[in-house]
């Protein structure tokens, strides 16, 4: 039970339990739709009218969120090759180990051809086979050095290229569908932060509430879980992505949560950071500065504005407000933001050297966390996307460092 003569003055935060908070939460997921398969035609029609401007005969899509993105299909990567060929006119052809045909079968979102090679044989051969020696064949960005090799060997002589822009230019730019997927994922792990929130207590471990947190994923409706976690404590706080060694939770404390789930394999990715107890005066500046630093990057994700330059307006703010320079500490250790869809990171991302002009359907994380080593760190993450007339929040910003949740 919650210590009764510990006062918490930070709202919504303490005085709960696990077990009473999975009881308050529901299946939050269940309306959501997958795409469809006219999306996925569509896409693929997309990449074939980039292929055609650029040259090339056939892309190669690697097991990869890129093959799930234009196929529907999932399958893990491994030492055996599975993708599939996309030509400049066509249907795809997947590609796969003879005794994985009726799993792979299963998997595929687009039914289509599948052709097999079995244990002994040199899958790479096969694929130079199907396209043709003299076919130029655009390489999917993910495909690891090893499949390069094995391709490029089968093929001696052949035109042999990086497809990132052509694959990832889609992705880049989500659809209707795609952010009513990614929406609903944020608006439930939002709700999740609150729960788990709630629960915490002096003495609680970082396993504990991280514990709690995948099982309210999958009470809001993600059956997997979480997709990730992370949970840290006072001086821990001040390391991005935690420590070895995780502090249990004491009063006063800043606390840090960065969690998300999957809904039909789009991602959310949301992190609150609050004090349990009463904030202290350090704490309420470097806390009220990040909200400042995130806002300011916010109002300068325009249309047609360099992803970069939303970085630079939240370190400018960050200077202004006596942190950094650039990464120095205490300031800004890391990126504002990354693109978000079926990866937690994929690109574009906000960081001054990514040129990218920010488009519509373009998603991203909004985080320009404040580090003070050895004291605490703040992170402020919430995803906005880019509509028709500017950046759109799918979650509010965190309140206030009394009232984290409103």
């Amino acid at each position: 039970m919650p210590d009764s003569n510990l006062t918490i003055e930070t709202k919504g935060v303490g005085g709960s339990t696990a077990e009473a908070e999975l009881a308050k939460l529901n299946d939050m997921l269940a309306g959501s739709q997958p795409i469809s398969e006219a999306e996925y035609r569509a896409r693929i029609a997309g990449l074939q009218e980039r292929m055609q401007r650029a040259g090339y005969d056939v892309v190669y899509l690697d097991a990869s969120s890129n093959l799930t993105y234009y196929t529907g299909t999932y399958w893990p990567n491994s030492e055996r090759l599975v993708g599939a060929l996309i030509p400049v006119q066509g249907d795809p052809v997947y590609i796969g180990p003879a005794f994985e045909t009726g799993t792979i079968k299963d998997y595929m979102g687009l039914k289509g051809e599948l052709a097999v090679w079995d244990e002994h044989e040199d899958p790479y051969a096969l694929v130079a086979t199907l396209i043709g020696e003299q076919t130029s064949l655009a390489l999917d960005p993910t495909t690891p050095l090893f499949r390069v090799t094995g391709l490029s060997r089968a093929r001696p002589g052949a035109l042999t290229g990086d497809g990132g822009d052509m694959i990832l230019h889609g992705r880049a730019r989500k659809s209707p569908a795609e952010i009513a997927l990614l929406q609903a994922a944020k608006t439930a792990t939002l709700e999740v932060h609150k729960a788990a929130a709630r629960i915490l207590r002096p003495g609680i471990s970082t396993l504990e509430v991280t514990q709690f947190i995948h099982e309210a994923h999958k009470k809001v409706g993600a059956p997997p879980g979480s997709g990730f976690c992370i949970v840290l404590f006072g001086p821990d706080t001040a390391f991005p992505h935690g420590v070895a060694h995780p502090k249990t939770l004491e009063e006063g404390d800043m606390v840090l949560i960065d969690t998300g789930c999957s809904n039909h394999g789009y991602q959310s990715d949301i992190t609150r950071s609050y004090v349990f107890g009463t904030p202290t005066a350090e704490q309420r500046r470097v806390w009220e500065a990040e909200k400042a630093c995130q806002a300011a990057a916010f109002e300068a994700a325009q249309l047609g504005v360099l992803c970069g330059a939303v970085d630079t307006a939240a370190r400018r703010k960050n200077e202004e407000l006596g942190f950094g320079p650039d990464y120095a500490l205490p300031g800004i250790p890391h990126r504002t933001g990354h693109g978000i869809g079926l990866d937690i990171h994929e690109a574009p991302y906000l960081v001054a050297s990514d040129m990218t002009p920010l488009d519509v359907g373009m998603c991203f994380s909004n985080e320009p966390m404040i580090s003070v080593p050895g004291q605490f760190g703040i992170r402020l993450e919430d995803h906005f996307y880019m509509a028709e007339d500017g950046p759109r929040w799918f979650t509010q910003p965190s309140k206030s460092i009394d009232d984290p949740f409103g």
